[in-house]
């Protein structure tokens, strides 16, 4: 792997992780379609930590850009337990506590699965995820266009907690839902505003983000220019992705998104037929 490729993927994770368009579909496909996937090197680096380490650059990013508020749930939490003393950070940190938790398991278990059924076969692989992102598209269309904004992100309970918490798993058994995109297609469902399910979407996936991290950061190359200049890459456009997400759908709605993953997904439909 060159410079030059850790560096356009790592745009590429910093953008379409934390926008609800699938960093999975991306990374997938972009490789595919610039025919790095010919190269063994390539497959053997990008196969092993380094889609973790991109992933490691947009849990950075998130960590930072929310963390006074995780400071302010961890405290609050930490009080909620040993001074039983109540809080909206203090339920706020366990809500997502308890999202995590069968998020987690459920997710290992729909990745083994899915790694059974899809195992080699690249064209069911990229049929799939052409497939989840189209479907997933309309459905985020049309939940977004229907649910009136009426719950801010001080009122989400523990049910919708969980129910959004959990919906995450589905992105790990199918390539092309988007981690993102599904946890705000639920809240949206749940009638949270748009800036809201943003925000949760993103305080929901740094646990699990960094619990991936954390069971392969003993295979990351540290050493190794490509393997920072990808983790940098993803970090910096990540926290401009997050700032210019958070500021959008103050007013603006995930219209644009849907149609990008209905129009993507034809286009790799189109690639696997040509090819």
């Amino acid at each position: 792997m060159t410079i030059l490729q850790a560096l356009i993927l790592g745009i590429v994770q910093g953008i379409t992780e934390l926008l609800p368009i699938s960093s999975s579909a991306h990374l997938n496909v972009i490789p595919w379609i610039c025919k790095w996937t010919e190269d063994p090197a390539f497959n053997e680096m990008f196969e092993g930590a380094f889609d973790v380490a991109l992933h490691a650059g947009t849990l950075l990013a998130v960590t930072i850009f929310f963390f006074k508020d995780w400071i302010n749930l961890i405290v609050s939490g930490c009080k909620k337990v040993v001074k039983k003393e109540d809080s909206l950070e203090g339920r706020m940190f366990w809500q997502l506590v308890f999202a995590t938790i069968p998020a987690g398991v459920l997710a290992l278990v729909l990745d083994k699965i899915s790694e059974k059924i899809i195992g080699d076969n690249f064209k069911l692989e990229m049929g799939i995820i052409a497939a989840m992102l189209m479907i997933m598209g309309v459905i985020l269309y049309i939940v977004d266009k229907k649910a009136e904004s009426l719950v801010p992100y001080e009122d989400i309970n523990m049910k919708q907690s969980i129910v959004i918490g959990v919906s995450q798993a589905l992105a790990a058994a199918f390539p092309g839902v988007s981690r993102s995109g599904i946890t705000m297609t639920f809240a949206r469902l749940f009638k949270i505003d748009r800036e809201s399910a943003a925000k949760f979407s993103f305080l929901l996936s740094t646990p699990i983000v960094a619990a991936a991290v954390l069971v392969d950061i003993k295979e990351f190359a540290l050493t190794s220019g490509v393997f920072w200049v990808g983790v940098i890459s993803s970090f910096i456009v990540g926290l401009i992705v997050i700032k210019f997400l958070m500021d959008y759908l103050k007013k603006g709605s995930f219209k644009g998104f849907a149609i990008y993953r209905v129009v993507f997904g034809l286009f790799i439909l189109a690639l696997v037929i040509i090819r």
